[in-house]
This record gives structure tokens, sequence and C-alpha cells, in this order.
């Protein structure tokens, strides 16, 4: 405390000397940004810029004191602001005022499919970042859902990298406008847990640049993003926090980004690469992320004394030393220097109302037999929950994103809050998953602690449960080890503790089932036949209980639709189809582009739930599709044309999606692509157009042989969907 008050002392000095004077050119915001950058970077010594670019504590690094410049504070996200750690330690530092409003994983916000869902949802955490004076956002994370079985998939935002790509500039622009910058990770190729430290990524060019590679683009092309956070793994045998091809190739060069590189927690390991491959910052070295950790540490990182030793003796110059601290000095500027951004707000009814909000949209109705859903609670008066899901608190785990909230509604609270009298409802836990709700020290203040034995509290629940009207089994995953969570996959596809067992029983005994499956990641449905309804329900935060509950009982209709194909087994996956996940000390993505619903629709394999897919309450009529022109040339644009209708009795939301076909390639291609969408709100009866405009970037192929992306002539058809595999309309087109 005494440290922060001293810097900001020391600012305020500077800027009450400068206005009597004249006000030095990197303090005076009037001046061009890069002039500034130079002016300052001319009065900072050499330890002043060796102390810049490392850490000074667990989540900061140093300013410039004596010339008024301020440390930079980083926070975990993506999904809500970490409570404060000690300075030296992981170990919490017991404020009693960084509770935060939790909002839904990364999965669920792309499952809405809305943009300006998305827009809202960076917006609002950016808010609360500034308000606890942090000025980056370690996250969005947008790595492509190449395995169900990747532990950190309910970070992500799934298979497709348009999709990604769409989604992730709204939240880092909702980010940004706070004066905060946002922090996409993990560049590049962090696809799986296992090993993450040390395995080598092996991936043809096409795979690198047509899948895993367009959503960090539009991150820093189309949205400007401020930082970018290195990978744990490493690719072509370079660590990714300090990997030449990925770090100076592509991103300094092939897209011109401008800002920070942030090395994530503990994934810097030699000073030379660091010091020539595009690293700026270094944190976290030295320390497990858990346990390990000293005061003195930070002087030993890789970017600190020996760097500074490497100068000194004139091994190395100090050319590279210059350029990273241009990138972190123009980090500042547009964070903790600019006086124009707001203040902020922290923990607000506004935040959770927007929470709320983006878990609705994002909840999707996988199947709705005789439509079960929305409870009728006039017909269905003895409501049985089941499930330890309904129950367990899902802010706390799951590694970094582990969250102290503010609050969080449980699914059987805002049941209860939602039904009230009307109904009666019996609780059964069914199975016990994890009792434990502590992580890294946040506790969840739950006890789960359970004596009776596995078939006492399955016969507890068979009871109820043929004893009511409808039953609702809430499980799924959850964020322990081996389930959703960092630092380790999953070990299958199949649901743990036996739910599966108890599902196919639970169904026997009472045809009215509902199946709530709370996870980030598909997971294996063996019963789907004996369930009539089935909803995928994600991590969803603070207000998690009574999103769902709106959806259960029909205040508000489902429009999500997934982002990732669920197959019906782990072998459908074109990774697990080629034993090629996890791998050992290296992966080699063997299905090359043919990922998700891409792979299911070369092989022909009918998956569990397409890429796309939801229902809805309501009902949708596509008609009269047009299109502009029928021939375009590689300058010209085509605009598409369709008219949706609902013809439902409920208002509701239509994920519209447009897919492009190649017809004839000269390299092989996907049968088709996702090439846009949009979410359209209809009342009852009412229909709308809706446009999508493309241009030869949406026909285009990257041709490794020539390392470009190429729009070959030929012939084309648009595919409009309600999802991959429900396609209601083509239209031919041809590029000449």
């Amino acid at each position: 405390m005494l440290h922060k008050l001293f810097t900001a002392f020391i600012m305020l000095s500077v800027l009450n000397i400068s206005a009597q004077k004249t006000l030095p050119i990197y303090l005076d915001d009037t001046k061009p940004t890069e002039q500034r950058i130079e002016d300052a970077l001319s009065k900072m010594t050499l330890e002043e810029k060796i102390a810049m670019v490392h850490a000074q504590s667990k989540f900061s690094s140093p300013g410039v004191p004596r010339l008024g410049i301020p440390e930079n504070w980083m926070t975990d996200g993506p999904h809500g602001i970490r409570p404060e750690v000690k300075w030296d330690e992981w170990q919490q530092a017991e404020w009693t005022n960084d509770s935060c409003i939790a909002f839904p994983a990364l999965t669920a916000l792309s499952a809405t499919w809305n943009k300006n869902m998305s827009l809202l949802y960076g917006k609002s955490l950016g808010e609360e970042a500034r308000y606890r004076n942090k000025n980056v956002i370690l996250g969005p994370g947008i790595n492509i859902y190449r395995s169900p079985l990747n532990g950190r998939n309910f970070e992500y935002m799934g298979e497709d990298p348009f999709l990604a790509g769409e989604m992730v500039v709204p939240y880092i622009e909702g980010v940004q406008s706070n004066g905060v910058a946002a922090c996409v990770k993990h560049f590049a190729l962090n696809n799986q847990e296992t090993n993450r430290h040390g395995v080598n990524v092996i991936v043809d060019d096409r795979a690198l640049y047509e899948i895993y590679l367009p959503a960090f683009k539009a991150a820093v092309q189309k949205a400007n993003v401020w930082a970018v956070m290195g990978s744990y793994n490493k690719y072509k045998g370079l660590q990714g926090c300090h990997n030449s091809f990925l770090l100076q190739d592509i991103l300094r060069k092939e897209w011109s980004f401008d800002g920070a590189v942030v090395a994530d927690w503990g994934g810097v390991h030699n000073t030379k690469e660091s010091i020539y491959n595009g690293l700026d910052m270094e944190f976290g070295t030295w320390t497990d992320g858990l346990t390990w950790g000293a005061s003195n540490a930070y002087d030993n990182y890789y970017m600190a004394k020996p760097y500074l030793d490497l100068i000194k003796s004139g091994e190395v110059g100090t050319k590279e030393l210059d350029e990273k601290i241009r990138n972190i000095l123009r980090l500042i500027f547009r964070t903790n220097m600019d006086r124009n951004r707001p203040w902020g707000s922290f923990g607000t009814a506004e935040h959770a109302v927007a929470a709320r909000n983006i878990a609705e949209e994002g909840i999707v109705l996988l199947k709705n037999k005789e439509a079960l859903l929305p409870l009728d609670i006039k017909k269905y008066k003895k409501i049985a929950v089941i499930g330890e899901n309904a129950i367990k608190m899902m802010t706390v785990g799951g590694g970094s994103s582990s969250l102290k909230a503010r609050y969080e509604i449980s699914p059987l609270q805002g049941l209860q809050e939602r039904i009230g009298a009307e109904a009666e409802i019996i609780y059964a836990r069914g199975y016990v998953g994890d009792a434990s709700g502590n992580y890294n020290g946040v506790v969840s203040g739950q006890n789960l602690t359970e004596n009776r034995s596995a078939e006492e509290l399955k016969n507890e629940a068979l009871k109820i449960a043929k004893d009511a009207d409808v039953v609702l089994f809430i499980g799924g995953l959850n964020k322990s080890d081996f389930q959703d969570s960092e630092g380790n996959d999953r070990k299958e596809l199949e649901l743990p503790y036996g739910q599966n067992e108890l599902i196919s029983e639970l169904a026997k005994v009472n045809k009215n089932l509902v199946y709530v499956n709370i996870s980030g990641n598909a997971v294996a449905m063996p019963w789907e036949k004996e369930v009539p309804a089935i909803v995928q329900g994600w991590f969803l935060g603070s207000e998690s209980g009574s999103a769902l509950a709106a959806v259960l009982l029909g205040d508000v209709n489902p429009s999500g639709k997934l982002t990732f194909t669920f197959p019906v087994a782990l072998k459908d996956n074109a990774a697990h189809a080629y034993k090629a996940f996890p791998g050992g000390d290296e992966v080699t993505y063997k299905e090359s582009i043919f990922v998700g619903y891409r792979w299911h629709e070369k092989e022909k394999i009918k998956p569990l739930f397409p890429f796309g897919y939801g229902l809805s309450y309501t009902s949708f009529q596509y008609s009269d599709l047009k299109a502009d022109k029928t021939k375009i040339t590689p300058n010209d644009k085509i605009t598409f044309s369709l008219t949706i209708k609902n013809t439902g009795k409920r208002d509701g939301a239509e994920i519209v999606q447009l897919y492009i076909s190649d017809v004839k390639s000269s390299l092989p291609r996907p049968i088709k692509e996702l090439k846009g969408f949009d979410k359209v709100f209809l009342k009852v009866g009412e229909e709308k157009t809706v446009t999508f405009t493309i241009d030869k970037e949406a026909l285009s192929f990257f041709n490794d042989k020539e390392h470009q992306w190429i729009a070959e002539p030929g012939d084309f058809q648009a595919l409009i969907g309600a999802s991959s595999a429900d396609i209601k309309a083509k239209i031919n087109f041809s590029l000449k």
C-alpha cells in the first residue's frame, strides 16, 4: 500500500510541477502517442527499463515512479475479476470488498451468438476491472475446441474460428472502452492441458491459418486488442511465450500488432529467446502458480538480472529492450495514463442484470419431446429436483478463472424462488461428485459432506422421482480436476460419478424427465432416447439459478445454439479418430482443417447434436432466399437476403446461419464453412428480412505452398441454415 501511495505521490508531484512550467511531452496527452513514447523512453535508465519487462509481484509490474509512469496491474478473467492475493504469495489477501459479479463462462457467451451480448459482457467486465484499478484483464480465451476432453474448453468460444472471431471483437471493444486492456489468450495452439508446459504441437500451415489463428487475427486487426498472452505449449520446438514464428513473423509482421505481449504465468524458459523472439512482459516465473515463491524471486526472472547482465557484458544490445519498452508504454498510455477513461463500477445490480441476460440467451434447448418444456406448474404440482449440480457452487474452482463471487444463485434456489408456493419442490442429491468448496484459498462456504452410501442416495432419488409429477435432473460436470478445469484434461466423454446409470433408472420410474447438463464441454448421453427433454446449462455465474428457472418455466424463450459438436462417442471426434489427443512430448494435428462439424460432415458421421443447433418454444419459417447477383469478381461483394418469420405462439429469437460451400477446389476443403450469422428477435407473427454481405475473403482458403489466401474462380453455394445440419435454403453463384 505504501508503495502505491508513493507512486501516486510522485506522479501528482510531476503533474503539479509540470502545470507550473512546461508539461513534459510524455505526460502531455495532447501530443501524439508515439512522440510521448519516445520522450519517456529517452528519459529512462537501463535499470528502469529492465524493471518494466518483468513482474514485481504476483500480478503487477513496475512503472517508473521517478517519471510518474504508473505500474501495470493484471487480473485474471475472463469471467469475473479475481480476488486479491498477497504481494508475494498466492494466499488470499482477505479483502472484504473484492467479491465480484461472476459472469457466465465464455462457452455460454458464445452460445448466445449475439454480438450485442458480447459487447455488454466486455463493457461490464471492464467496468469491474477499472473500479478495482486493474489495467489489464487476462482474457478472453479463444483457443479452438479441438477435443471435448480439453479441461479448459469452458473458457473458450467453441470449434469454429469465424464464430469465435466475430464474438471476441465486441468483447474486447467493451473491455477497452473502460481504459482497461484485454489480453487475448493463449496465443497459440493451446488446445489441451495435458503436458501443457512441454508438448510440441505439429500442425500444417493450412490448419494453423484457417482454424487456429483467425480469431486471434480478428482480435488484433478488427478489435485492436492492446495485449496478447503467449501460450504454454511449444510450436516448432519453441515455447509459445517466446516463439519467433508466432510472435514476430505472424503477430508483429503479418498482422502489425502494436500492443504488449504478456507471458502466461510460468511460461518463460529462456532469456535469449525472450529477448529476441517477441516477448515484452514476463510474469509468474519461479512459481507453479500455487506453492512456490520467494520475495526475491523477481530478480531471478529470465528478463531481470540475467538480461541486465547480458547487456552490461556487451553480449546483447538494447535495441530489443527499447522495443519492449515502447510496447509497454503504449499499453500504459492507453490505460493507466489515459486521463479520460471512466471510473468503473463493481458488483452492481446493473452488472447482475447483464450477467443474467447473457446467461438466459446462452442456454440451449437440445431436446423437447412432446413439449415437456416449458414446465406447466399448474399441471405439475410436485417437482423432484435431483443432482449435486442443483446445489453446488460453480464459481469456485476450475483454475485461474475461479472467483470469489458476491453471490451465486444455485439452480435449486432459482427454481424455489421462481415457483414459490405454486408447486412443491422436493430435492435429492442422487450422487456425490465433489464435496469440496475450496480453490486457491477461496472458500465457497458450502458443506457438501455426505455420509450416506451411494446406494442410499440412489434409492432416495428414485423414491422421490417415482412420486413426482416431473423430474429435473441437474447434473453434468463440475470444476474439479480432470473435469472442466485448468491443468488437467478430462479422462473420458462419459458423465462422472455414476450419473448415466442413475439417469436411466430415473427414466424408468418417471417418463417426465428433464436433464439439465451443467458443463463447458460435450458429454456422452447413452440414455438420450430415454429422456424426453435435455437442456445445456453451462456454467452461468452469479445468476445461474435465476436464468435456468426463467428458461425452464418459460419466462424466457430459449435462443442459444451450440458452438461445438456433441459427438455420440469419443471416436467420432477427429482428434480421437486419429488417436492424436493428447499425445506425449509431441502432438500432431492429423485431422488438419477438419475440426468439429467439418470432420463430421466429411466423414458422414451423425453427431449427437450438431454445431449451431438449438431448439425453441416457438417456430420459425425461412423463405425467399435471394442474391443481388449470381456472378462476382474478386473486387465485388455479394449480398444474400431472406425472410424469417415467427410462426409459433411465443415471441422469440432465431439464429440464422450462413455457410459457404466451394463446389470444386484444387485443395481439399470442408463441405461448408460458417461465414455469417444473425440473431433475429421476432414477436408472434412478425417477419423480418435478414441480409448477409460477403466478399472474396469468405470464399478463400490458405494456400500453404504460396503462403497466401486464395479465392479460386469457380462455382460456390450459399447455404442458409438453422444449424450446420439443418439447411433451409441454397443459392448458387460463381467467382470469375
